[in-house]
């Protein structure tokens, strides 16, 4: 039994609905569904703005801030070369363990 092409065409057309159904069943399934979102409303308490008045500063506190800089300066240094010894000594253990590989 043949059919004519206009009886095809509207066969088709007539399961669009059918399968446009189809496709939103199986994607409501797994689409993930979206919390409602909840306003909270913060309250914060106002910045107090304190105006910097011109003040000089005293000369022992001068040295006294020069003295710690210093110190900072000195601590950075021996933090430096406890960093450089602690990496050389992990790259000696890397070797010695690639040594003690090609012997075994």
């Amino acid at each position: 039994m043949a059919y004519s092409e206009t009886k095809i065409v509207i066969g088709g057309i007539a399961h669009i609905p059918v399968l446009i159904f189809i496709a939103n069943f199986i994607k409501g399934k797994f689409e993930v569904k979206k919390e409602t979102l909840k306003k909270t409303l913060v309250k914060e308490d106002p910045v107090k703005v304190i105006e910097a008045k011109e003040t000089l500063v005293k000369e022992d506190k001068e040295k006294a801030i020069k003295k710690l800089s210093n110190k900072l300066d000195n601590i950075e240094e021996k933090a430096d070369e406890v960093f450089e010894k602690v990496k050389k000594k992990k790259k000696d253990k890397k070797k010695k363990k690639k040594k003690d590989m090609k012997r075994d």
